[in-house]
């Protein structure tokens, strides 16, 4: 506490109120002053401690100052009225500001100048009072007052509060003709609103023609209208004028600037272009406070750049800015994001060190626990959040119980639900809602509407995600009816169905099969009001596209088109293989040439279906076509693309291009799967392809297969094929007719132990012959052994050996003519 000397003068006080940096703190000492004896302040000291006291917002103490003045009898000038007018007008309290104007001469003992009625004018336009302002001008004209430019920048002020951009715009033309020159106040006065109006164009003109006129704009106007355009998502008009800025050399960009385009890029999705913003203001040395690094952080973080964020977050630590929870929490979120579970947890013992943690922090942290199931380390955190004085609030509740339900601890999730409505209270919609859906998934339907009865009953407002879920898992378990009277009913309990609600309905009814059902549907909902959406339209087209109903699939897709939506890629789809399933190639073609109209890009789904459509009317050349074009638009097949392939070759007999995807598709890593061999065995049933041989990879594990048939009279319907697998020296072999459900038969050991590196090939020869090519593989051998079955019974296999010199290296295949005794791979 500050001591005073018994003879204390004004000057003493002031250099010691200047002294202090606090404005509590300094407004104690001018306290304490005044009750000093034989004391008495200066003008200076009071207006000193009424800027302080206007700085800090602490404008309840303002009266006491000015009752201090009066009662003093301390003769004050002009600017010791205009800063409590301005306090008042600044506050939204005109009537103050008035009361002191109308005393100005007994309390301060000066008469109210120009700049006090500008005062009181942009006090009364603050209040939006326009008829006091309109007043109060009238009479500075008859006051033999002259009003100045800031009086007319008042007026200007006024009119753009009122929206009337086109009158301020004619003050400052009656300005520039009256000789009273505009400054960049009025004009930014002007920028400042049309751009909070969202004319951005029109404050741009108002811009431009500000520099014309030989205005020197200021650092303000251009923040005020790069922010305008960055809010906009304009950023490129945005960056335009900060290129202008940088390169006006009578301005320069301050913190605001940097700290502006930082936040807005970082909105708009341009990190990079922040980044090089951040490495120019390094590299100019420029001051950056806490906001511009929570910007840059928060920014990188967005977009998953958490190394980045993390390093820029590591500078803000060394240089010694406070670095607020805000901040922390902004970083803290950034890593549970990105799964950094161990850096998040070493941050929040940092941030508990600090002492900058709030509920916030935990919710974001046990919401990333939750998310990359830390189940222990989430509950861990949940139960020390009442130990270290924090209380839980909905947020809280609704991410713990979201997150254990996500993870399939329902039962945990219900526990919590249980504890907190123990101690009377209660979750909010959020949480019930998550508990109620994932009971629902669980197919415990009767728990979840048992759920939905005792919330509604504790006054819980149910909102439509509730209800959504429920009927979603009514309709997962083929309760339609059930699930139409929830729609029906959900208006009744006041809560109105979305447009969600309509389509969970819609795509249940329509996979059912239940298209008249869905019609109904679809009229409900549009006499409630609800226009169907994107969701809406893909639904109703795929019904009608199942049950072959092309021409009225047409017409709604024209439908669509006429309400100005876009279709995406999946509507093309649905309409695409529509198309093609009834042999509409052509139009189907036509249909995805035009996608690009509606800013789609075909996707691999779209080429499999085209492809498709080309073998249903056995166009393998258009198919071919596709594949190439898939190939050059950068899409790589999957294994759908080459049973595709496949099956449209082998339909068509071309079983031996078949057979080149097939090894195509072993040399990108793609394994076949059950529906290709079902493929390639059809095709041997059908066109007598007598033998396939292949490696592939299956469940980790190196396997052989043979593929073949005995032909039994020379007839098709005499062959019964044989598929036969080589693993871990055995053989094993299905020979029926049938492939679904079949099973391999019991593991028939082969005559040799193969190492990892010895090639073996299988293959098949007539008479229900196994060929069996095993090549040695160490450091210089030249042999092969080749072993041909002569008998294969249930558990026991008979064969004869050859060994050969100058061996057929590893090969997928081989061909045997046991006449001629040639082996060829």
């Amino acid at each position: 506490m500050v001591v005073f000397p018994k003879s204390l003068s004004p000057k003493h006080v002031l250099k010691l109120l200047k002294s202090e940096k606090n404005p509590r703190a300094a407004f104690a000492l001018f306290d304490t002053a005044t009750r000093h004896p034989n004391y008495a302040h200066s003008a200076p000291v009071f207006h000193h401690i009424l800027r302080r006291l206007a700085e800090a917002r602490m404008v309840a103490q303002v009266s006491r100052v000015v009752d201090l003045i009066k009662s003093q009898e301390c003769k004050c000038d002009e600017d010791v009225a205009l800063s409590v007018i301005k306090t008042y007008g600044k506050n939204s309290m005109p009537d103050r500001a008035l009361d002191v104007f109308q005393r100005m001469s007994e309390i301060f003992g000066c008469e109210p100048g120009i700049r006090s009625y500008n005062s009181l004018l942009s006090a009364f336009v603050e209040a939006r009072q326009w008829p006091k302002v309109e007043s109060l001008f009238a009479y500075i004209e008859t006051a033999g007052l002259t009003p100045n430019l800031q009086t007319y920048n008042v007026l200007i002020k006024m009119s753009c509060k009122k929206k009337q951009f086109e009158k301020a715009k004619e003050i400052l033309n009656w300005l520039w003709e009256e000789g009273l020159k505009p400054d960049v106040l009025s004009y930014s006065t002007v920028i400042n609103e049309i751009v909070k109006a969202g004319d951005l164009d029109d404050a741009l003109k108002v811009f431009d023609e500000m520099s014309e006129r030989g205005v020197e704009a200021d650092v303000t106007c251009y923040n005020i209208l790069i922010d305008g355009f960055l809010k906009g998502r304009d950023h490129t008009k945005a960056m335009e004028l900060w290129e202008r800025l940088s390169e006006d050399a009578s301005v320069y960009p301050n913190v605001k600037t940097h700290n502006i385009m930082i936040s807005g890029l970082s909105k708009c999705g341009r990190v990079d272009d922040c980044l090089k913003i951040w490495e120019r203001m390094k590299e100019n040395e420029r001051e950056k406070d806490l906001f511009t690094y929570s910007s840059m952080i928060h920014g990188l973080c967005g977009v998953g750049s958490v190394d980045k964020a993390e390093s820029v977050f590591n500078e803000l630590v060394e240089s010694k800015v406070f670095i607020d929870v805000v901040t922390y929490n902004t970083m803290l979120d950034g890593f549970c994001r990105c799964g950094e579970i161990k850096k998040s947890l070493e941050l929040w013992r940092v941030m508990e060190q600090k002492s900058s943690v709030n509920t916030v922090s935990y919710n974001i942290l046990i919401k990333g626990l939750l998310e990359y199931g830390k189940i222990d380390e989430a509950t861990m955190i949940w139960k020390l959040m009442p130990a270290k004085g924090y209380t839980a609030d909905n947020i809280t509740y609704g991410v713990y119980i979201h997150g254990l339900c996500v993870n399939g601890y329902v039962n945990k999730a219900l526990e919590v639900m249980k504890e907190v409505e123990s101690r009377g209270k209660h979750l909010d919609v959020y949480a019930y809602s998550s508990i109620i859906n994932f009971l629902c998934k669980e197919r415990r339907l009767e728990e979840a509407s048992e759920l939905l009865k005792e919330i509604s009953k504790h006054g819980v407002e149910i909102n439509s995600h509730v209800i959504n879920g429920l009927m979603s898992g009514l309709i997962r378990e083929s309760r339609l009816s059930d699930a139409s009277f929830l729609l029906k009913e959900m208006a009744k309990n006041g809560c109105r169905p979305t447009v969600v609600s309509y389509n969970i309905l819609i795509d249940g009814l329509r996979k059912a099969g239940k298209f008249s059902e869905t019609s109904a549907v679809v009229r409900d909902m549009l006499e409630n009001g609800w226009k169907p959406d994107l969701r809406t339209y893909s639904s109703l087209l795929s019904g009608l596209c199942h049950d072959g109903k092309i021409n009225l699939a047409v017409d709604l897709w024209r439908q669509f088109l006429k309400t100005g939506q876009k279709p995406d890629v999946t509507m093309h789809n649905i309409l695409i293989h529509g198309l093609c399933s009834v042999g509409k190639l052509d139009d189907a073609m036509k249909l995805a040439a035009e996608m690009e109209r509606w800013s789609c890009v075909a996707n691999l789904v779209t080429y499999n279906t085209l492809m498709e459509g080309c073998f249903v009317v056995r166009d393998v050349n258009s198919a071919t076509v596709i594949w190439g074009y898939m190939y050059k638009k950068g899409w790589q097949p999957d294994v759908i693309s080459y049973n595709i392939m496949l099956s449209g070759l082998c339909m068509c007999g071309r079983v031996g291009h078949a057979i080149e995807f097939f090894d195509d598709a072993r040399s990108h890593g793609i394994a076949p799967t059950v529906v290709t061999w079902d493929i390639l065995v059809r095709a041997v049933l059908a066109f007598g392809f007598w033998r396939l041989s292949c490696d592939v990879c299956l469940l980790g594990s190196d396997m052989s297969y043979a593929l073949g048939y005995e032909d039994k009279g020379g007839s098709r319907s005499c062959r019964a094929y044989k598929f036969l697998r080589f693993i871990d020296h055995c053989v094993d072999m299905r020979s029926k007719t049938t492939f679904y459900g079949e099973s391999f038969g019991p593991l028939m050991r082969l005559p040799f132990d193969a190492a990892y590196h010895n090639p073996v090939t299988l293959s098949c020869v007539r008479e229900e012959k196994l060929a069996v090519l095993f090549t040695h593989d160490e450091a210089g051998s030249e042999e092969f052994e080749m072993w041909i079955t002569t008998k294969i019974e249930a558990e026991e296999v008979s064969r004869r050996f050859l060994r050969g010199i100058n061996p057929l290296i590893s090969c997928n295949c081989f061909f045997i003519d046991e006449e001629k005794k040639v082996a060829m791979g």
